[in-house]
């Protein structure tokens, strides 16, 4: 009774696992694109080089000359001048005046121009930025998926593992109960099926945290129901490709975002260096103002007063002048900002280097893991057939009664490896090499639809 009842409930748990794979499955390309429209963090990066475009538009207004208005209103109590007569009183007055002035530089030692080149380098720089944040996530999600996949391997071959033992147990059972077999090898099988029971339970256990990860990495809520479509992995052909690090370094150098990100950081401080040691030279600007303005005494009938039209038209004055600035001593304020974007530019330069170098060494690594890992893979494959031909024979002879429980469960132990380890190779190889053309295109689409 005990043993129908736990296939009931076993097949109540295959029933519900079959009716939700019912619900829409997500495959990789499904993860990433909502990953890529949805995640916070590629949002803010969005932002940042929002921020940077804004400097940058910035940087080239500053060649325009500037345009203001002003006016004003005040009430005069006690001694104040009359604006008209430029006479000291004491009478209650009005004055309001306007004003309009525009300004330019004519020279400033190419400061302007260059903060522009800088600002288009940033710019330039918050694009690549962007890039590298979502090559990243992407990068994190593919990982994942593949750990699903892969805990969902274990979790499938666990489950065979446990049917194979209840086939087993069940047969031997029968032959119990018919005196065939003796009961102590009915306690071995059952023993045996409770640690594939237990085997079976923590692989779903792995499987529904990769699959939570993964669910929590896409920012997805926990009142939605999610699972991921198992893909047929042996349609994923493992090529005979051999790649080389030089090879595969010299197009990552040109195309990569990490690379590119820093070479246009590098641009962006060299023209601030240049711009900071413009502020050294004399500035020259130019400008002109139009002033007018009205005066009224206030309470004063026997007083003839110009009306309002006509003292804006008879005030009206007009200046222009040329503004020569020459720096002389500023508290090392100039020269501090100097040696500051030196700085900033040699850090930047150390920086590509120090990328550079790191790049290389990661790719070398990835092409020799890729190949040591097809190797692992093959003699996984291998192993693997080895293990099946063997398992059966085994097979054949429990069932005969020619070996005992411990045989046929270690010969099903060792099949059970050879088949998670086959997984593992498999998916590993496919992930390097992933990475591998990660680093050969500089793109996350290629890695999608390739």
């Amino acid at each position: 009774m005990k043993r129908l009842a736990y296939l009931i409930i076993l097949s109540a748990t295959f029933t519900f696992h079959e009716i939700t794979a019912q619900e829409k499955k997500w495959t990789l390309e499904d993860c990433i694109n909502y990953a890529i429209t949805n995640n916070i963090n590629l949002q803010r990066q969005k932002l940042l080089t929002e921020s940077a475009e804004v400097n940058y538009l910035k940087s080239k207004m500053d060649v325009l000359p500037t345009l203001n208005a002003g006016t004003d209103a005040n009430v005069g109590f006690g001694r104040s001048v009359n604006p008209v007569t430029n006479l000291i009183t004491f009478k209650q007055n009005l004055s309001n005046s306007y004003s309009i002035n525009s300004s330019v530089d004519l020279f400033n030692g190419l400061t302007t121009l260059n903060t522009i080149q800088a600002n288009k380098f940033l710019l330039r720089a918050g694009v690549e930025s962007e890039k590298i944040a979502r090559n990243t996530l992407v990068v994190e999600i593919m990982g994942q998926y593949y750990q699903v996949i892969y805990t969902k391997g274990l979790e499938e071959a666990s489950r065979m593992q446990l049917e194979q033992s209840e086939k087993q147990l069940f047969r031997i059972t029968k032959m119990v109960e018919t005196g065939k077999e003796a009961l102590s090898k009915q306690y071995e099988m059952e023993s045996r099926a409770s640690s594939d029971r237990l085997a079976y339970t923590v692989a779903l256990s792995r499987a529904s945290q990769a699959l939570t990860t993964l669910k929590q990495m896409l920012q997805i809520g926990s009142d939605t129901g999610f699972d991921v479509l198992m893909p047929d992995l042996n349609s994923m052909i493992i090529t005979d490709n051999d790649y080389k690090t030089d090879s595969i370094y010299l197009i990552a150098s040109q195309i990569l975002p990490r690379l590119k990100a820093i070479e246009y950081e590098l641009q962006a401080t060299s023209k601030q260096y240049s711009a900071s040691k413009g502020f050294v030279s004399p500035r020259l600007s130019v400008g002109g103002a139009v002033f007018t303005g009205y005066y009224k005494v206030i309470n004063e009938t026997d007083i003839d007063q110009a009306s309002f039209s006509t003292q804006l038209k008879n005030n009206n004055s007009q200046a222009v002048w040329l503004s020569l600035n020459i720096p002389i001593f500023n508290n090392y304020t100039t020269g501090r900002n100097i040696k500051l974007a030196r700085i900033r530019r040699d850090d930047a330069s150390l920086r590509l280097e120090l990328e550079k170098n790191n790049l290389y060494t990661e790719i070398e690594n990835a092409c020799l893991d890729f190949n040591r890992g097809k190797d692992e893979y093959m003699a996984a494959a291998s192993n693997l057939e080895y293990n099946k031909k063997s398992f059966n024979a085994v097979e054949k002879k429990f069932e005969s009664g020619l070996v005992d429980v411990i045989d046929y469960s270690a010969a099903k132990t060792t099949l059970f490896t050879a088949e998670t380890e086959l997984l593992r190779t498999r998916l590993q190889v496919l992930i390097r090499k992933l990475a591998i053309q990660l680093y050969s295109t500089g793109d996350y689409q290629n890695l999608i639809y390739n």
